[in-house]
């Protein structure tokens, strides 16, 4: 099984883009897979790519790690405010969703710091229980030698599980998290479509309304270690506006759905389209933990960060202005030859898997990663003990999104 690239009708081949024009914001370019090789190219001719029209607006492209790592760690001259997407803040004040990872020093790390224990090693230690037990309910329920939807039954489900732990939030509603995240992650092409905007920020708010109703029941309550409790009684959020609330509760929840969904799908996949490490990994099943690395690592399911400068910046002949957006592509960043042997490899036993971009680096590294990497370990140990193969049947569909790098559906079986 090998991925190829779809190209639409009458689309120009990725080889003879003009790199001037190149847009990588293109959500289509990731949902037919043909980014690959204009990163490589990106990468070789114009690490520093400045495109200068996009449905965002203009900004700068980062494309080699050792330049992404540059500016990620480079609080001084690169911010992460007002975005840390591309998409330019809602002209209306009022309508703005602020959240702490779009937040410089020293407010970030005053939020941070009051839900961040939740992820501390003793309490993952506790959850590795819960995750187990979870895992093996939902994998000995799938059907064998029937067809299902991986990305329903198994990522969709056992990440959405984990959010509801998380906040506990009721989990007879727990499909609402995955619903809330895909809407938050659903960026409308234009910020001139009016309708589109207003109708994904009214499903938001009904989010927000879902989370005031919770934080209310506890923020006089006793203490307890979820992350609305945490959040309703920590001195430097328990006063927070609706709308830094909403934000903050967006990014928690996709902060903890779509790295470890997405991952838990691309694994399933990659080790389909490279069958000798699938058997590698089935002779040798002590090399999950790495094995793990390299699915998050080979997926990138967030492909970028966006920050701001600051001051003009010089990189690689070019001069990056106060006030222009800067796109870190993780996923080019992760397939670069610089830092990765034969980087378009998926390679299970990868001696440097863990240098991956995936989860950002410096205040803003994902707090969340170790807890994404368990949930990753303990699926596969299970699945390894029950099933020798779990076949993918078909090319899976992709998210259009140039943001959230991952797959809306994907037809699998279990081979006994």
């Amino acid at each position: 099984m090998t991925m190829t690239a779809q190209i639409s009708p009458g689309e120009v081949s990725p080889a003879d883009i003009r790199l001037d024009t190149l847009d990588m914001s293109e959500p289509h370019r990731f949902e037919n897979g043909t980014i690959w090789p204009l990163f490589t190219r990106m990468r070789r001719e114009a690490p520093v790519h400045h495109c200068p029209d996009s449905a965002f607006g203009p900004y700068w492209s980062i494309t080699r790690y050792a330049d992404i790592m540059a500016v990620d760690t480079d609080h001084k001259r690169f911010s992460s405010a007002p975005s840390i997407t591309l998409v330019n803040p809602h002209p209306d004040p009022a309508r703005r969703n602020t959240m702490f990872i779009a937040m410089d020093q020293p407010k970030h790390t005053e939020q941070r710091k009051a839900v961040n224990h939740i992820v501390a090693p003793a309490n993952l230690a506790e959850l590795e229980g819960v995750i187990r037990s979870r895992v093996i309910k939902i994998i000995e329920d799938l059907p064998v030698d029937d067809t299902f939807d991986w990305v329903e039954r198994v990522s969709v489900e056992l990440t959405t599980q984990m959010l509801a732990t998380l906040f506990n939030f009721p989990f007879e509603d727990r499909h609402l998290l995955t619903y809330w995240s895909d809407v938050a992650t659903s960026i409308p092409p234009s910020r001139d479509d009016d309708e589109a905007w207003s109708k994904r920020d009214a499903i938001l708010l009904e989010c927000l309304a879902y989370f005031q109703r919770l934080w209310k029941e506890r923020e006089h309550g006793p203490a307890a270690f979820d992350l609305v409790t945490m959040l309703a009684q920590n001195p430097a959020t328990k006063d927070m506006p609706p709308r830094e609330l909403l934000g903050n509760i967006i990014l928690l929840i996709v902060g903890g759905n779509d790295t470890t969904r997405n991952s838990i799908s691309g694994g399933l996949l990659f080790l389909n389209q490279n069958p000798g490490e699938y058997e590698k990994l089935r002779s040798n099943p002590a090399l999950i933990p790495n094995m793990v690395a390299e699915v998050i690592r080979y997926q990138t399911p967030l492909a970028y960060m966006a920050r701001r400068a600051l001051v003009d910046v010089e990189m690689h002949g070019e001069t990056i202005r106060a006030g222009d957006k800067v796109a870190m592509w993780y996923i080019s960043g992760n397939r670069d030859h610089n830092q990765f042997d034969n980087p378009d490899r998926f390679w299970i036993d990868r001696p440097n898997a863990r240098q991956h971009l995936s989860f950002g680096f410096g205040i803003h590294r994902c707090m969340g990663n170790r807890l994404a990497e368990m949930q990753l370990r303990i699926l596969w140990e299970e699945l390894l003990k029950r099933y020798p193969y779990v076949q993918v049947c078909g090319p899976p569909t992709r998210v259009a999104s140039s943001f959230v790098h991952g797959y809306a559906k994907m037809t699998a079986k279990i081979v006994t």
